[in-house]
């Protein structure tokens, strides 16, 4: 899980604010939050990528080598 920050008490007051009631700005803040923190990637989950991705290039950097000593 993302570690993502929203602040559901200020969004609460504005959407109150605005003319909301505490029901409704309540729902909908607790809605942005989960549509906010899910799915997002993390620091960790961006260098386990860019680490898969190198071994991926290098994987089929060697199948280029290999193939081309074939032709």
């Amino acid at each position: 899980m993302s570690s993502a920050f929203y602040d559901t008490h200020e969004a609460v007051k504005r959407f109150k604010a605005a003319g909301f009631t505490d029901e409704q700005a309540e729902a909908l803040t607790d809605n942005m939050r989960a549509a906010i923190t899910k799915d997002l990637a993390t620091k960790a989950d961006l260098a386990n990528l860019e680490r898969r991705m190198m071994m991926a290039l290098i994987a089929v950097g060697g199948l280029v080598i290999a193939a081309n000593k074939l032709l």
